[in-house]
């Protein structure tokens, strides 16, 4: 096997402190030890991180772990995930979404990030981002119920399962359902993500599965992939390189934005403290903004301005309709939970990090 040359992200020290943060914030550690981690979309940007972690908790504080990574394409792997030599991991690569597809090898744990999850895929790939979250998620509970029927899994759901604030809520909770027009090329996300839910339920009910469910808000961070377009990655590439940061609205939406960091620390709360079953928003309020001014702060960390642009027809074809989406995470605040960083210095962390490695 060819040796794979470490990314810059693990030589960081800010990016190390990160990790470190994760690794001692909390999460019962216990739960992974003697495990096989399984973990789909595991060179995603959330994916990214969480396998760092774990190898830096294994590395560092002697965690016995092994991780099992999935992922469509071994050159990404080689690029982004600097394990492949190392005996406690493993990856494999595999497009969950195929039917019937599954790993060679069983997993203890599994962790199911696999989505498209940024608006030009949406558009352009309507199909793979049902079939991730739905024929995906079904192979991979099936596998892990063939590989450790008592075994843990984790579904990455999102806030997108909340549909449009009716104007009846400042902020989203567990039980709020919101207006999701099915007929929509757009709703191929958050339907799946619904409908993954739902067969996470049917699973725990009739196969004795084993399921945990954090919904995510918008993610960022300095894993992110060139490939993303979400408004916030954006903002963040353009600050790096100390443009203009392009802002395709009046920016008056209003959402919640999770640092990469925290939401992996969130998932591997809710997977080893969390009730089984049952759904935990993920979010802080030190970053819910308005688009304008996120993108104000993406300006400040790069020193560009702020300039007015309309999207073109396939970017805005996968664009949310939704104006405020929120998130109450009071119940997973009560386990004990709580983010490191607030929007501001999250941004500044990723765009100094980015820029002192030239990935702008």
């Amino acid at each position: 096997m060819a040796q794979v040359v470490a990314p810059w992200r693990l030589s960081d020290e800010r990016y190390v402190e990160d990790l470190d943060l994760v690794c001692g914030c909390g999460v019962d550690w216990d739960v992974l030890d003697g495990s096989v981690v399984g973990i789909s979309g595991a060179t995603g940007m959330v994916g990214t991180f969480l396998v760092d972690v774990l190898m830096r908790k294994r590395l560092t504080d002697g965690l016995d772990v092994r991780v099992l990574a999935l992922g469509r394409s071994k050159a990404r792997a080689e690029r982004r995930l600097p394990y492949l030599d190392e005996p406690s991991f493993a990856f494999e690569e595999l497009d969950v979404s195929v039917l019937g597809a599954a790993p060679t090898t069983s997993a203890d744990v599994v962790v199911h990030l696999a989505s498209t999850t940024h608006p030009r895929a949406y558009a352009t790939q309507p199909i793979g981002t049902i079939t991730a979250n739905v024929t995906g998620l079904q192979n991979l509970l099936d596998w892990q119920l063939r590989s450790c029927k008592d075994g843990r899994f984790l579904f990455a759901s999102s806030v997108e399962v909340y549909g449009q604030n009716r104007g009846d809520v400042e902020k989203f909770d567990e039980s709020y359902c919101g207006y999701l027009d099915c007929n929509t090329l757009r709703a191929g996300y958050p339907e799946a993500k619904r409908l993954g839910e739902a067969l996470c339920q049917a699973y725990a009910a009739e196969r004795g599965a084993h399921v945990y469910l954090p919904r995510l808000p918008r993610i960022y961070g300095p894993t992110l992939l060139d490939s993303d377009t979400k408004a916030l990655s954006q903002f963040l590439r353009k600050a790096v390189a100390g443009a203009d940061v392009v802002l395709k609205s009046e920016g008056t939406q209003v959402f919640s934005y999770l640092y990469v960091a925290d939401a992996v620390s969130a998932l591997l709360w809710v997977l080893t403290r969390g009730t089984e079953g049952m759904a935990y928003n993920a979010a802080d309020d030190r970053s819910n903004i308005s688009l304008r001014d996120l993108a104000g702060i993406a300006c400040k960390a790069g020193g560009g301005s702020v300039v007015f642009e309309l999207p073109e027809a396939t970017e805005r074809a996968g664009y949310s309709t939704a104006t405020k989406a929120l998130l109450d995470a009071t119940r997973l605040h009560s386990l004990g939970w709580c983010a490191h960083y607030g929007i501001e210095e999250g941004v500044e962390r990723t765009v100094s990090m980015l820029r002192a490695q030239g990935e702008g």
